[in-house]
């Protein structure tokens, strides 16, 4: 009996925490998993957040744009923060970002009389900008060469040791020794 008692309890906290949960509310925004977002002229989107895929604004976004595994290309105004994460992000000519620009592994491209409100990051990528850009903060680029080439000298590394190794125990074997003995 003291089960059935402890089981309707969970029920009716779950219950009550289910019923006192405040829905989220989403106008405006756009939030789509492997499928492209596409902002036309005349219909603003809020927040746009893309999984593997990519966001094409035509018009305006309100708020932030935020994609993973996708590009961004802006061909008008993004109000807010744009963020890119492995793709690359491209604003066309006399186009605005309001805010901050962050790229992580991917290049960014912006076009002639483009303004970037706050800062510029790109995050092992590149930076593709004429002099007619226009940023209002700090400009920070940290190239991927600077992470890929340690890494070569790490996997060149290890590529040397396992052949050496399996070298000497070839040497062994010839000899009639039996190196995992």
């Amino acid at each position: 009996m003291p089960r059935v008692v402890c089981k309707l309890g969970v029920w009716l906290i779950g219950a009550l925490l289910a019923g006192a949960a405040v829905p989220a509310h989403a106008d405006h925004d756009a939030v789509q998993f492997f499928r492209n977002i596409d902002v036309a002229g005349d219909s603003p989107v809020h927040d746009a957040v893309c999984f593997f895929c990519s966001v094409h604004v035509d018009g305006e976004v309100t708020g932030d744009i935020v994609v993973f595994f996708g590009s961004v290309r802006i061909r008008g105004q993004a109000q807010h923060d744009v963020v890119n994460f492995f793709g690359n992000i491209s604003a066309a000519d006399d186009s605005t970002i309001a805010h901050d620009t962050v790229s992580f592994f991917g290049h960014v491209r912006l076009g002639e009389n483009v303004t970037v409100g706050h800062d510029l990051v790109s995050m092992f990528g590149a930076v593709h900008a004429p002099p007619s850009v226009r940023v209002g903060g700090d400009r920070v680029v940290f190239l991927g060469w600077i992470l890929s080439v340690p890494l070569i000298v790490i996997i060149v590394a290890v590529i040397v040791i396992v052949r050496e190794y399996r070298v000497h125990r070839m040497r062994l074997t010839a000899r009639g020794y039996q190196p995992w003995t």
